[in-house]
C-alpha cells in the first residue's frame, strides 16, 4: 500500500491501514488541513471540487465535500469533469480554491486530492507546507450544523470550459468543420470520454469515432498515454479512414495525437506543435520543463523569440512562464498550458489549437510532424539502495562533466551542443532518473547507458 504527500497534494492507494494508504480517515484528515489554510486566509471560503471517474471517486468526493462543509466551508460540486475545468471554475465561481479527486495517469486502484488555490492554479510549495503542518497538528475547527456550508453541484462548469475555448481568437471553428476531419478518440473510460465528443461537436468535428469512452472508471489499459499502452487505437486507425487519433489521460490533462497511418505524433511534440500554431498567431517566448525535447526550443528561435527551461512540475512551468511573459508552455509529457485560457495543463484547448493548426496547413498529422526537428529521448532510472547517497551521486557526476554545460536547477542537467542528459532524483523512491535526447535512439540510449555505467562505477568506489 502507499501514501504519498507532498507540497502539491495527496496520492495514495486504496485500502489497507490509515497513515499507509488513501484510506477514509486520510481523506478526511488531509480536506480538513486543506479547509483549514483557506480559513486562515478568508473569511468565508468557498471550494469547487471535481472528479476523475475512478470507482473510487464518488466516496472520495462525498468525504471531501462534507469534511469542509463541517468547517463552514461552502462547496461547488463539479461531479465527473476534468482537471483543467475545475481549475477554470475556480476563477468562474469566485472560489478560495479547488480539490481536483484524480490519481491523473496512475493505475484505477490510486486517487488523489491535488490541491488549488484561488487562481485556479496548483498551490504553492510555500502553501503546501503549511497544509502539511496543519495535517500533522490536527486542529481543525469544525463548526455546529446550523452554520455547516452550503453545497451547490454545478453540471454546467464543463459547457462554461468549452465556451470560453471557443471564444479564443486563435481557435478558427470555420477552418476546422471545412477540414471534415473523421476522428478517433480513446478517453480510457474516463471523463474525457464526455469532455472531449463534447468539445470536437462544439469545434464542427462530426465523424468522431469513440473508444473507451464509456465513463466507468474501468482503464482497458495503462492510462498514461504513452505508444505501449496505446497499441488498439493505432491498430483502429490503420484499418480505417481516419485523420486523426486523440488520446488523453484519465483527469485530461494530457494530451497525445496519432497520426493517420497509426504512427505516433509523439507526446513530446504535442506541445511543440501547438506552440508553432500559436507563435504564428500571437508572437512571444515559451516555457517547457527541463526534461522535455529541444524540439521547442527549435520552434521559438525560429520564430524569433527566447525559450527558457523550468524544473520539472506544472507548478515550476507555470512560474517561469510568468516571469518570462511566456505565451504557451507545458511539458513534453503531452501537456499545454495557454495562459490566455488559463495557467493549467489543458487537453481541451491543446486539441482546439492543433486542430485549428492542421486544418489551416492542409496536410496530413504525418506531414506536420515530418516538418518539426526530430529527436528522442530515452528514458531511463537506475534503482538504489535506501542508504545510497543520491546527491553525493549526482555532485560527482557533475563533477566529472565539468567542462561542459550544466544546469543545477533540478537535478543535473549536461548539455552536449543539441544532445543533452537530465538526471533527477526521486522525491519518493530511493531512483535516478535519467533522461537523455539525441537526434537519434540509438545516440540518445548510448549517452544515457554512458550516465547509467557512470553512475555504477561511483557506487563501487
Amino acid at each position: 500500500m502507499t501514501l504519498i504527500t507532498s507540497i502539491s497534494g495527496i496520492r495514495g492507494t486504496l485500502g489497507g491501514l490509515p497513515g499507509e494508504s488513501l484510506t477514509p480517515p486520510d481523506v478526511v484528515k488531509y480536506a480538513c488541513a486543506y479547509g483549514a489554510w483557506l480559513l486562515e486566509t478568508q473569511a468565508t471560503p468557498k471550494v469547487v471540487i471535481g472528479r476523475d471517474a475512478r470507482p473510487s471517486g464518488p466516496m472520495i468526493a462525498g468525504l471531501v465535500r462534507e469534511s469542509l462543509r463541517m468547517m463552514g466551508i461552502s462547496v461547488i460540486d463539479l461531479g465527473l469533469s476534468t482537471t483543467p475545468t475545475v481549475e477554470m471554475a475556480v476563477v468562474f465561481e469566485q472560489a478560495g480554491g479547488g480539490i481536483i479527486l484524480t490519481a491523473s495517469h496512475n493505475p484505477g486502484n490510486w486517487n488523489a486530492l491535488k490541491l488549488l488555490n484561488a487562481s485556479g492554479e496548483f498551490i504553492s510549495a510555500q502553501d503546501g507546507a503549511r497544509i502539511l503542518e496543519l495535517a500533522a497538528s490536527g486542529n481543525f475547527p469544525f463548526v455546529e450544523s446550523k452554520k455547516m456550508g452550503s453545497l451547490k453541484e454545478d453540471s454546467k462548469a464543463l459547457g462554461k470550459h468549452i465556451k470560453a475555448i471557443l471564444a479564443l481568437p486563435e481557435v478558427d471553428v470555420e477552418a476546422i468543420k471545412a477540414r471534415n476531419f473523421r476522428v478517433m478518440v480513446d478517453a480510457v473510460n474516463s471523463s474525457g470520454g464526455i469532455a472531449v465528443p463534447m468539445l470536437l461537436e462544439a469545434l464542427g468535428v462530426n465523424q468522431v469515432e469513440k473508444l473507451y469512452c464509456e465513463p466507468t472508471g474501468q482503464f482497458p489499459h495503462n492510462p498514461e498515454p504513452l505508444p505501449e499502452n496505446l497499441t488498439v487505437i493505432s491498430s483502429e486507425i490503420q484499418k480505417g479512414k481516419y485523420d486523426l487519433g486523440i488520446v488523453v489521460d484519465p483527469d485530461v490533462d494530457r494530451l497525445v495525437f496519432i497520426n493517420e497511418d497509426g504512427s505516433m505524433f509523439g507526446e513530446e511534440y504535442t506541445l511543440v506543435a501547438v506552440a508553432d500554431y500559436v507563435l504564428g498567431f500571437n508572437p512571444g517566448n515559451t516555457v517547457s520543463n527541463l526534461s522535455s525535447t529541444r524540439a521547442l526550443q527549435d520552434v521559438t528561435e525560429k520564430h524569433g523569440h527566447t525559450y527558457t527551461a523550468a524544473a520539472v512540475g506544472e507548478v515550476n512551468v507555470v512560474a517561469r512562464m510568468k516571469a518570462t511573459q511566456a505565451v504557451i508552455g507545458g511539458e513534453g509529457n503531452g501537456g499545454v498550458i495557454y495562459p490566455a485560457l488559463h495557467y493549467g495543463r489543458d487537453a481541451l484547448v491543446g486539441i482546439a489549437l492543433f486542430l485549428t493548426h492542421l486544418a489551416k496547413k492542409g496536410m496530413s498529422a504525418s506531414r506536420l510532424r515530418a516538418s518539426y526537428p526530430s529527436y528522442h529521448i530515452s528514458k531511463n532510472k537506475i534503482e538504489l539502495t535506501p542508504t545510497t547517497d543520491v546527491d553525493l551521486i549526482l555532485k560527482q557526476v557533475q563533477q566529472k562533466y565539468a567542462k561542459q554545460p550544466i544546469n543545477l536547477e533540478d537535478g543535473v542537467r549536461i548539455e552536449f551542443d543539441k544532445t543533452w542528459v537530465h538526471l533527477r532524483r526521486s522525491n519518493t523512491e530511493p531512483i535516478i532518473r535519467i533522461y537523455a535526447e539525441a537526434d537519434s535512439r540509438t545516440t540518445a540510449d548510448a549517452l544515457a547507458g554512458k550516465i547509467i555505467q557512470d553512475i555504477k562505477e561511483l557506487l563501487v568506489k
